[in-house]
């Protein structure tokens, strides 16, 4: 696993943000302005990319299971418990769209935090599977995945489609024009438009949200945008509702992609206020 680290200015040992980004995105898309301005208000942060993709290791490369980046993810919060210029009493956790879920798994399993941060999060991958597939295109896309495991059996690679496409006959995760543009305009050299078919397999079993309710006494800043059909606004609103204090919710305007681009500045004071005030 590799990423970046940030040193605030002063001396340390400082408070510190672990942050990664979402589903099949990498840490060049738009996450070095927060970290910039978690840096800039005195936090010391570590962005990573989790394995398969980006910088790190690992292969099949674009594949994602949620579970084993949960598992790097503490790795990483043991990796700044060793660091000098950490405090380690001091350790907050920001996660965005699919690793806000894992913000929600880690924050009610992993004690060393002092606080957490999903923005615009994964809340159940069952709903919003009922959301964004139409009910007569369930059975065919339940035969790709099989035809994925079975190939698997075989001993052959997993099978891969793309990430976005606005092309209805590229099967793709999505579709939204706002997915696209964020993906392809934000993307790096070295970025692949593709994803393991498997992945969106564990991303329809996925149910982060299953944890909310037992992050408390972590205080939990839930950040969602009031227009998000990628992790559905009314879930995340709903899964507020089962968490405990202490808790906060900040509302964006737009959709799912606003808390990067137009609204990033509402959504970063608001995650940087939340970590000052606890951490």
């Amino acid at each position: 696993m590799r990423g970046w680290f940030y040193h605030p200015e002063g001396e340390g040992p400082h408070p510190t943000i672990t942050m990664a980004h979402g589903f099949a995105g990498v840490k060049e898309q738009q996450l070095a302005q927060f970290a910039e301005v978690f840096a800039a208000a005195g936090f010391a942060v570590l962005v990573h990319d989790h394995r398969n993709f980006g910088a790190s290791d690992g292969t099949p490369r674009n594949d994602i299971d949620p579970w084993q980046q949960i598992k790097d993810w503490r790795r990483a919060i043991s990796y700044l418990e060793s660091r000098p210029e950490v405090d380690a009493a001091r350790i907050g956790l920001w996660g965005t769209s699919y690793s806000g879920g894992h913000a929600l798994v880690l924050g009610a399993t992993d004690r060393r935090l002092r606080c957490v941060v999903a923005q615009v999060p994964t809340i159940s991958g069952y709903e919003q599977g009922l959301r964004r597939v139409a009910p007569d295109a369930v059975a065919a896309l339940h035969e790709v995945f099989a035809e994925d495991e079975r190939g698997q059996f075989r001993g052959e690679a997993p099978r891969t489609q793309a990430v976005v496409s606005s092309d209805p006959g590229v099967p793709a995760s999505y579709r939204a024009p706002d997915a696209v543009d964020f993906y392809l305009d934000t993307a790096p050299e070295g970025w692949e438009n593709k994803i393991t078919i498997r992945s969106n397999q564990a991303a329809r079993m996925y149910e982060p949200g299953a944890w909310i309710s037992r992050i408390s006494p972590t205080p939990l800043l839930l950040i969602v945008a009031k227009k998000d059909p990628v992790t559905i606004t009314d879930l995340m609103l709903a899964g507020y509702e089962r968490a405990l204090e202490p808790k906060r919710l900040e509302l964006l305007e737009g959709g799912h992609f606003a808390a990067y681009l137009s609204e990033f500045p509402t959504s970063s004071a608001a995650a940087r206020d939340w970590f000052a005030l606890h951490l």
